[in-house]
């Protein structure tokens, strides 16, 4: 039980976190202005900063009215969090206040949770892999000069074409995250150790990658509001922090940002990306455990009877 003063100071915190970490983008959109590295975490994990604002306790807290709601019948501008918080899909009033209405949310999101749960346990059971150096990015545009196309980003190459190419082919690919594969050029699919799947991705998933520690962000979002809020918040953090390192390990020269290349074509360049793998395994692996206590949390107190049928 939360009471009403204190889980309106936890959603005002939450808020102006939240406020700071979308400042960029937000002042960006209306100027159509583009960012290659900030925009990933709004496009490719789409959701809107006025979600991401939006605070929520997770499943057994019970938010307590404020004091005197019942009266407040006056005419009032000011809106009310709590009535508007009643308001919310999957949240549900009793008689101590509102909560996360359990059985609702499994009914419509069981089979992603179960599927979240599985995949999230199965990548951390296993240890991380520490030998790819990024080379997901350099094989997303390898010989795309030579067959006309555009790469993926307006940022020039490092290397420029050839030297980009001459990369790849001289390091040993072994890409195990399924949606970095999936963007790899035509000419690059062939030459990957490893020919990751949808339907394979319980299996391969790691936590040394760095597309899988950015993907928990993507699981939090799937779970909210079944996740607290600070989770969240955290989740984006560690992809944020992750996809400037991808970005500067990645063949774009990102100077333009005021941010040095991590060189993983060079030895000191490839220990350094190894470095930023494992402290952001470790961060992974303590955000990875949270998620998975969220899932355990929903599915100890699902009624029975809905838990199968949202199995089904």
């Amino acid at each position: 039980m939360l009471a009403a003063d204190e889980w309106a100071e936890r959603e005002r915190a939450h808020a102006e976190r939240a406020d700071a970490f979308t400042a960029g983008w937000r002042a960006r959109k209306p100027r159509r202005e583009k960012h290659a590295i900030e925009d990933f975490l709004f496009t490719y994990y789409p959701t809107r900063p006025a979600q991401l604002r939006r605070w929520h306790p997770g499943p057994g807290v019970v938010l307590a009215p404020p004091a005197g709601r019942a009266a407040a019948g006056s005419p009032d501008d000011a809106p009310d969090p709590y009535a508007t918080r009643a308001g919310w899909r999957w949240y549900r009033e009793t008689r101590e206040g509102l909560t996360l209405d359990v059985d609702a949310f499994l009914a419509d999101r069981g089979d992603t949770v179960r599927y979240l749960r599985a995949l999230l346990a199965a990548t951390a059971s296993r240890p991380g892999r520490f030998g790819c150096f990024g080379l997901h990015e350099w094989a997303m545009v390898y010989r795309d000069k030579e067959a006309g196309r555009d790469h993926r980003h307006p940022l020039p190459l490092r290397l420029g074409h050839e030297g980009t190419d001459r990369v790849v082919e001289s390091h040993p690919v072994q890409c195990s995250h399924f949606d970095a594969f999936r963007f790899f050029t035509p000419e690059a699919g062939p030459l990957n150790r490893l020919q990751p799947t949808r339907e394979t991705q319980p299996a391969l998933e790691q936590p040394g990658c760095l597309h899988a520690t950015m993907d928990l962000y993507k699981w939090a979002l799937k779970l909210t509001p079944a996740v607290p809020g600070d989770v969240v918040l955290d989740a984006f953090e560690l992809a944020r922090d992750v996809r400037v390192v991808d970005m500067q390990a990645s063949p774009y020269d990102v100077s333009s940002y005021g941010l040095a290349p991590v060189a993983i074509e060079t030895p000191e360049g490839k220990a350094q990306y190894v470095r930023h793998q494992r402290t952001f395994a470790e961060r992974g692996a303590a955000l990875r455990e949270r998620l998975l206590a969220a899932c355990d949390a929903l599915l100890a107190n699902a009624d029975p009877g809905v838990s199968a049928t949202a199995s089904r």
